[in-house]
């Protein structure tokens, strides 16, 4: 009870004061991130506009390995046909489209924003540190882009082609005639699974720069990762085993690729 009535120091902050001085650097960050998710929101609507003119041209440039692969089943005089089965299907399908194209173009913005917006908390070797990184990672969602438009969709196109079954007088005629909006999710789900997928090197060279994990435990537990990589191939790519073996096969070379980056990265004294 002696205390009861004690005065705090000269100078000290009373309980309102302490809520105060706490909560004005947090209503800072709040603002600053409300600002940057206007940026982002702004950057993200003038894609999707730019995008939805060009959306039935961009979809004409993502048929382009489906018309390759008919070309060289088919023949040069079979035309590609593309159904759909609802009167605003294709429209939707263009929204789609555009709002996929918008996240990839506005990437860069987004990154910069987020980047923008954590820097000023990392001391100046951890902003050098991630800077590569930050460089890497859009280099290898690309790379797997293109391995997914160059590769993967030709092989998948032209095996599903040559399922088809010629008519005559005997048999019927089995042909693809895939739907627009399957064909897109078909197209954008692969991108997506192995645009991810080409990050592994990223997030594990991170982990290594930060010590959870070195070179010689990522070569001790390779079996592990296979079975990781299978799992997670079957979990993201559509239900065929021809993306499946792509998608586990382009892991587990970059997993190898990752033990390299961590050895160059991780602390000398724990490698190995």
């Amino acid at each position: 009870m002696a205390d009861a009535g004690k005065l705090p120091p000269p100078g000290a902050p009373d309980g309102d004061d302490e809520v105060e001085a706490s909560r004005a650097p947090l209503m800072e960050h709040l603002t600053e991130l409300r600002g940057r998710l206007i940026w982002v929101l702004a950057a993200v609507a003038a894609a999707f506009v730019v995008c939805f003119l060009f959306a039935e041209w961009i979809y004409n440039i993502l048929l382009i390995p489906f018309e390759e692969a008919a070309r060289q089943v088919r023949g040069e005089d079979l035309q590609l046909e593309l159904i759909f089965t609802a009167p605003l299907e294709f429209f939707f399908v263009k929204l789609k489209l555009a709002l996929f194209g918008a996240l990839i173009v506005a990437f860069p913005v987004i990154a910069y924003q987020v980047w923008a917006f954590v820097r000023p908390g990392l001391y100046k070797n951890e902003r050098l540190a991630f800077a590569p990184f930050l460089i890497a990672s859009p280099v290898l969602f690309a790379a797997g882009m293109a391995f997914v438009y160059y590769v993967i969709l030709p092989f998948v196109m032209g095996f599903a082609l040559g399922q088809e079954q010629m008519g005559n007088e005997t048999r019927s005629s089995i042909q693809l005639l895939p739907r627009v909006s399957e064909y897109l999710n078909l197209v954008t789900t692969l991108i997506l699974a192995f645009g991810i997928s080409f990050q592994l090197p990223v997030l594990l060279s991170l982990l290594g720069k930060v010590g959870i994990v070195n070179s010689g435990q990522l070569i001790r537990f390779w079996k592990f990762a296979v079975v990781g990589i299978a799992g997670f191939a079957a979990f993201v790519t559509p239900p065929d085993p021809i993306s499946q073996v792509f998608l586990g096969a382009a892991m587990f070379g970059l997993y190898g690729l990752s033990i390299l980056a961590v050895k160059l990265v991780e602390p000398k004294e724990v490698a190995g």
